[in-house]
C-alpha cells in the first residue's frame, strides 16, 4: 500500500491557535532570525548568500543542497543554520587579544567565538602569559618532533562532527594510522554509538534504515527521547505535511516537550499564521525507563495477537527468547521501571496494531545512558515484531544532530572501527594493510574519554570543547593540564585552548568545509551523500585545510614511501580512494558538482526485510531491563538542549518554553510537596559538584528534574558509560535538592529530605 497523499489546501483540524503568527503565545520568532542573520552578516553578505544558495548546511544532518533537499518542495532552511553562517564569513580576531590569556578566561564560549577566526599558527608555552604567532613550517615541526618521541598509544587524536566533511575523517584517520596509533575518536561517540552497536549487531546495518520521504504519509511516526524541534528544526516542516497527509505522531519523552506539541513552520502560509499541532499522543516516561515501557507494549501486542508472524518467520531468528523474557516479567515490574501505567502500554500497543507502516525515530535521550545499547535493542525488537523493516513507510531512524556525525565512523575515525565500520582486530587490519600498502595496528584504541584519562603526551584535537561536551569539566580541565603537548586545530577560539599548558599547548588555523580547495561531502541521517562545493569568498590567509595539514605531519615523520602512501592530490582523489576502501560509498568518487549525491543502500536498507547477515534475518536480543533506583529524597537528573547547536548556546533564554539557562524544570507536584516556588534560588548537589538553579514548573515526569546541557555536566558522574559504546551517561545521575547552598553531604539540609 503507497504512502498517503498529502491533502491539498489548509486543514484547519491542525491548527494550534486562530491568533495570527501565534501572537503573545510562547514560541520562537524565526522571521526575527532572518533579520538577525542579516545583520550579523552585513560586512559580508554576498559571501554568506553564496553559502546559503550553494553550500551544504553544516548544521544537523537532515542534508541539503543549497536551500534544497530530496523529501520537499521548497525552501529548507532553519534557524540553526542562520545562527551557525557567522562562523563562515566572520574576518579573522586580533591576535593581540591572545598575548594574555586570563584576560580571556572571563568570557563565555559565545564570546570567545566572536572574536573572530584563528588567523595564524600560535604556540603558548609554560609560564608563557599568552600565545606568539609562529609560522606553519615551525607549528608543524614542532608537532612532529613530538609525535617521533612519542608511543603511538600515548598520542590521541580528535575530531568534532559540526562540519566535518567526510574527505577530513577519512584523511585524518588513515595518517593517525600511519603513525601506528588507533587512537582516534570524533563526537559520534558522545552521540548515537550505542545505535551504531545494537543497529550492526541486529540488522547489519549502522545507519538509518529508511529515508525522510517515508515520514510523510506513513500511518504512524514515534519519537523516542528526541526533540526534533530544537534540534533538526526542518523536520517539523516534514511532519507539517506529514499532518496533512494523515500520519498519527507519537512522542516517548519524560518532558512534554512544548514545541512537539504545536509548531509554527515559517516557510509556509497556513503553519506561519495558525500553528500546527504536532504530537496526537504523548507517553510520559520515567527517566531510563523506555526499554520497561517498551516491553510492556510489546508484552501487550504478544498478548493481543498483534504481532507480524509472517515477518518474524520469514526474516529473523531469537524471538522466542525474547517473548519468554517479556512473558515473563510482571505487569507491577513494567509499570514501576517505566513511571507508566499498564493501561497507557496498551494505548501505545493498540496504536502500533493500527499501523501497518511506521516509523521509529530515537535520538540522545535514548543513547546517554548506561544502558543505551540495549534500550535501542529495545527499540529494534519492537520495530521487528511489528515488521516496520524494509520497506516503503515504515524505518528504524536514529536521527543525527550534526552534519558531519554520520560520516566519522563510515570513513573509520573512531577507536572501535576502520572505515566502512569494520571492526578492529588483526584480520581486519591485515586486510587494510594490503589494501593502504603499510602496516596498521590491530587492536582498537582509546576512545576520547579513555585518552583524557590515559596519561597522554600529545592530544590533537580538532574542533570540539572537551571542558563543555565532557562530564565533570573540572577534570576533563585537570586532565587538560597533564598532556605536554596540546594541539588545538579550529576555525575561532574555544576555553580549552585556555588551560594552562603542562609544557606547549599549539593553535592551528583551520578552514570552514565551504573554503575546502575542490569541495568536499557530507554523509546525511537518511545516508544520503552531498557534495558540497567550494564557495567562492574571502578567506583566512594562513587557514589550512585539516586533511593538508595531516598529510604534511606524516611526511615530516615517516619515510618517503609511506608518507605517499598517505599524499593526495586532491579531494577528488580522496573521494576515489573511500569509494576503493568503504564499499558501500562506491559513487563518491563521481560527486565533483553542486547537487550531486547519491543515497548509499538506497531509499531502504534490508530490503523486503532481507539484511546484510550471515543469514539474511534480523536478530531479536533479549534485553536486561536497567532497574537504576535512586534513593530516597533524591531526584533523577536530565540533561537537556535550550537554544543552541550542540554546546554552543545562542541565547540566554529558549524561546520554545522560556526556561532561562540557570532553570531547572520540575514537576508542580514536586513544587508543592517540598514547598518551592517558581523563580526561587535552589542547588542541585551530588557526589560530583553542585550547581546553583532557578526553579521553573514544566510537565516533566514527577520525581526527576532537568537541566541545560552543558551546565550540567558539573553534576556528572565522569565514570558511568555504557558497556559496549561506553558513551558517557549524560541522561543518569540523581541529585539532591537545597534550599541553600549545600555542604559537603550530598543530602544533609536537602529540601527534599524534610
Amino acid at each position: 500500500m503507497a504512502l498517503k497523499a498529502v491533502k491539498k489546501g489548509w486543514s484547519p483540524e491542525t491548527w494550534v491557535s486562530l491568533r495570527p503568527f501565534g501572537l503573545g503565545l510562547q514560541k520562537p520568532n524565526n522571521f526575527f532570525e532572518v533579520f538577525r542573520a542579516l545583520a550579523e552578516n552585513a560586512d559580508n553578505l554576498e559571501y554568506a548568500w553564496r553559502i546559503l544558495q550553494d553550500g551544504v548546511c553544516d548544521g544537523c544532518a537532515l542534508g541539503t543542497s543549497g536551500l534544497r533537499d530530496w523529501t520537499i518542495e521548497g525552501i529548507h532552511l532553519c534557524n540553526i543554520r542562520l545562527r551557525l553562517l557567522r562562523l563562515n564569513t566572520m574576518g579573522p580576531l586580533d591576535i593581540e587579544q591572545l598575548a594574555d590569556v586570563e584576560r580571556l578566561r572571563s568570557k563565555s564560549s559565545a564570546e570567545l567565538r566572536a572574536l573572530g577566526r584563528l588567523p595564524y599558527p600560535m604556540r603558548r608555552r609554560r609560564g608563557e602569559p599568552g600565545f606568539t604567532r609562529i609560522s606553519w613550517d615551525e607549528a608543524l615541526d614542532r608537532i612532529a618532533w613530538k609525535l617521533c618521541k612519542t608511543p603511538p598509544e600515548k598520542m590521541g587524536f580528535y575530531l568534532t562532527s559540526r562540519g566535518t566533511p567526510n574527505e577530513t575523517y577519512y584523511v585524518v584517520q588513515k595518517a593517525v594510522r600511519a603513525l601506528g596509533s588507533n587512537n582516534i575518536d570524533n563526537a559520534a561517540r558522545i552521540c548515537h554509538s550505542p545505535s551504531t552497536v545494537a543497529l550492526k549487531a541486529s540488522l547489519g546495518v549502522a545507519a538509518t534504515t529508511c529515508s525522510y520521504r517515508d515520514l510523510i504519509g506513513t500511518d504512524l511516526v514515534v519519537f523516542f527521547g528526541s526533540n526534533p524541534a530544537v534540534n533538526q528544526p526542518v523536520m517539523m516542516k516534514y511532519l507539517y505535511y506529514a499532518k496533512k497527509a494523515g500520519t498519527r505522531v507519537v512522542c516517548v519523552n519524560p518532558y512534554l516537550e512544548p514545541a512537539m506539541q504545536h509548531y509554527w513552520i515559517p516557510s509556509d502560509p497556513e503553519s506561519a499564521l495558525f500553528g500546527t499541532r504536532i504530537t496526537d499522543h504523548f507517553f510520559r516516561v520515567q527517566p531510563g525507563g523506555d526499554s520497561a515501557f517498551i516491553a510492556g507494549t510489546l508484552k501487550h501486542l504478544i498478548e493481543q495477537d498483534c504481532l507480524h508472524h509472517s515477518f518474524i518467520a520469514e526474516h529473523t531468528r531469537g524471538f522466542e527468547e525474547v517473548k519468554a523474557q517479556v512473558l515473563a516479567t510482571s505487569w507491577e515490574e513494567l509499570e514501576q521501571l517505566s513511571g507508566v501505567s499498564r493501561a497507557e502500554m496498551l494505548e501505545f500497543a493498540l496504536l502500533l496494531a493500527k499501523a501497518e507502516k511506521a516509523v521509529l525515530v530515537w535520538s540522545m535521550g535514548i543513547t546517554q545512558h548506561a544502558s543505551g545499547e540495549d534500550t535501542v535493542q529495545s527499540i529494534i525488537n519492537l520495530g521487528l515484531a511489528r515488521g516496520y523493516l524494509g520497506r516503503e513507510g515504515s524505518g528504524l531512524m536514529p536521527i543525527r544532530g550534526h552534519s558531519g556525525v554520520q560520516g566519522g565512523a563510515e570513513m573509520g575515525a573512531y577507536a572501535s572501527v576502520f572505515p566502512g565500520g569494520v571492526p578492529i582486530n588483526p584480520e581486519t587490519a591485515a586486510a587494510l594493510a594490503q589494501q593502504w600498502g603499510f602496516p596498521v595496528p590491530p587492536q582498537p584504541g582509546l576512545t576520547v574519554t579513555e585518552m583524557l584519562e590515559g596519561s597522554l603526551e600529545v592530544l590533537w584535537s580538532v574542533g570540539g570543547n572537551f571542558l563543555e561536551t565532557l562530564p565533570n569539566p573540572a577534570q576533563a580541565e585537570a586532565h587538560l593540564a597533564q598532556v605536554p603537548l596540546r594541539v588545538h586545530q579550529d576555525i575561532v577560539l574555544s576555553s580549552q585552548m585556555l588551560v594552562e599548558p603542562a609544557e606547549e599547548v599549539i593553535l592551528l588555523p583551520t578552514t570552514t568545509r565551504y573554503e575546502i580547495p575542490g569541495g568536499c561531502t557530507e554523509t546525511s541521517t537518511e545516508r544520503r551523500v552531498i557534495f558540497s562545493p567550494e564557495i567562492p569568498g574571502p578567506r583566512i590567509a594562513e587557514a589550512r585545510w585539516e586533511g593538508q595539514v595531516f598529510q604534511e605531519i606524516v611526511a615530516r615523520m615517516c619515510k618517503p614511501e609511506l608518507s605517499q602512501k598517505v599524499r593526495f592530490a586532491d579531494t577528488a582523489a580522496v573521494r576515489s580512494e573511500i569509494a576503493q576502501v568503504v564499499p558501500l560509498y562506491d559513487g563518491i568518487q563521481h560527486l565533483g558538482q553542486k547537487g550531486d549525491a547519491f543515497q548509499y543502500g538506497g531509499p531502504h536498507l534490508c530490503p523486503d526485510g532481507v539484511c546484510p547477515t550471515p543469514d539474511g534475518r534480523a536478530q531479536f536480543r533479549p534485553v536486561k531491563l536497567p532497574a537504576n533506583p535512586v534513593p530516597e529524597g533524591a531526584f533523577r537528573l536530565v540533561t537537556r538542549r535550550g537554544k543552541q547547536f550542540n554546546s554552543m548556546v545562542h541565547e540566554a533564554t529558549d524561546p520554545i518554553n522560556g526556561a532561562p539557562r540557570d532553570a531547572v524544570l520540575m514537576d508542580v507536584s514536586d513544587l508543592q510537596k517540598l514547598g518551592l516556588k517558581p523563580g526561587q534560588r535552589i542547588w542541585l548537589h551530588n557526589a560530583f559538584g553542585t550547581l546553583p538553579v532557578t526553579v521553573f514548573p514544566a510537565d516533566v515526569f514527577p520525581g526527576s528534574v532537568q537541566v541545560h546541557w552543558p551546565e550540567g555536566n558539573v553534576l556528572l558522574d565522569p565514570k558511568l558509560r555504557s558497556r559496549q559504546a561506553k558513551i558517557p551517561a549524560y541522561k543518569e545521575v540523581y541529585v539532591y535538592i537545597h534550599t541553600q547552598p549545600p555542604p559537603q553531604s550530598p543530602h544533609s539540609n536537602a529540601a527534599a529530605a524534610g
